[in-house]
């Protein structure tokens, strides 16, 4: 599900309001005791290493809910791949502010930015091919919006935004229904729910292959091989099914190749968000 510009934005807001109120707290102890309230400063943001940009509305956003009288140049735009050294924007204003400011914004450049390169990693994996990377919901609780947009700028695709958007049949559902129950189930939720994707878990070749005669979009293929990614594709073919197949499980940037030339449509990869190195940022501060 797509946020709307109003959406995305209170989102931003949100998120900056909450990592402000976290670090701040009721006063930045340390600024208020060593720097006089009349000083200004330019506060410059670079980027210490190569990467993809992410969370530059949320970076400007931190520094407006601590002070709305601060200047924000961008001098980069989310998605740029930049270089070492590269400046990516400069805050101007009360140097107590752009201080109280830094830590947040920082933290959110480098994780987002984290988020960006590696999604970008794996897309390049899958260049000639016509699989494309998923995020799953393995996400930060309370930034899988910010997340989610920073897998975006870095070429991925995203999966269902929540439980709310789209059936994902995952083995514990599967546990606890028969096998008997498992198409009828299926019909009735395409039935009465055409407006969500419905994705059904395999982790064996038998089930993927039944699966793939259901009125489903999509048959995930967890933590199987090559071999067997292979066999289900050729079965796929042999068949003439209209489902598309995903693979998930332990993806690596090595094995996303090998599975994107098997001839499947996705790659979901959970560590594309939740293991994310982050990049290094740094605030150079200049009295004004």
């Amino acid at each position: 599900m797509e946020l709307s510009e109003k959406d995305w934005q209170a989102v931003v807001r949100e998120a900056a309001a909450r990592a402000v109120g976290e670090d701040v707290g009721p006063d930045d102890v340390t600024t208020r005791l060593l720097i006089p309230e009349g000083i200004k400063a330019t506060g410059t943001l670079v980027a210490r290493e190569p990467c993809v940009l992410a969370g530059m509305d949320v970076a400007e956003a931190v520094f407006r809910e601590v002070d709305g009288q601060l200047k924000w140049d961008a001098k980069a735009r989310d998605g740029e791949r930049l270089l070492p050294g590269r400046k990516v924007a400069e805050v101007t204003g009360s140097a107590r502010s752009v201080l109280t400011g830094e830590r947040c914004a920082l933290n959110f450049l480098q994780r987002l930015s984290g988020v960006a390169t590696l999604t970008s990693e794996y897309v390049q994996q899958t260049e000639g091919t016509s699989a494309k990377i998923l995020d799953t919901r393995k996400t930060t609780p309370g930034l899988r919006a910010l997340e989610r947009q920073a897998v975006r700028l870095g070429g991925g695709t995203n999966h269902r935004s929540g439980l709310y958007d789209g059936i994902l049949v995952k083995e514990n559902h599967l546990s606890l229904l028969t096998p008997g129950e498992l198409p009828e189930i299926l019909r009735r939720a395409s039935t009465h729910h055409p407006e969500y994707p419905i994705v059904v878990e395999a982790d064996n070749i038998e089930l993927a292959t039944r699966l793939l005669q259901l009125p489903i979009r999509r048959v995930l293929l967890d933590n199987m091989n090559q071999d067997q990614v292979k066999q289900i594709v050729s079965i796929r073919n042999k068949v003439n099914s209209k489902v598309e197949i995903e693979v998930s499980g332990g993806v690596t940037l090595e094995s996303a190749k090998v599975f994107a030339r098997c001839g499947v449509e996705w790659i979901s990869v959970g560590r594309i968000t939740h293991s994310a190195r982050s990049i290094d940022f740094s605030l150079d501060l200049e009295r004004r």
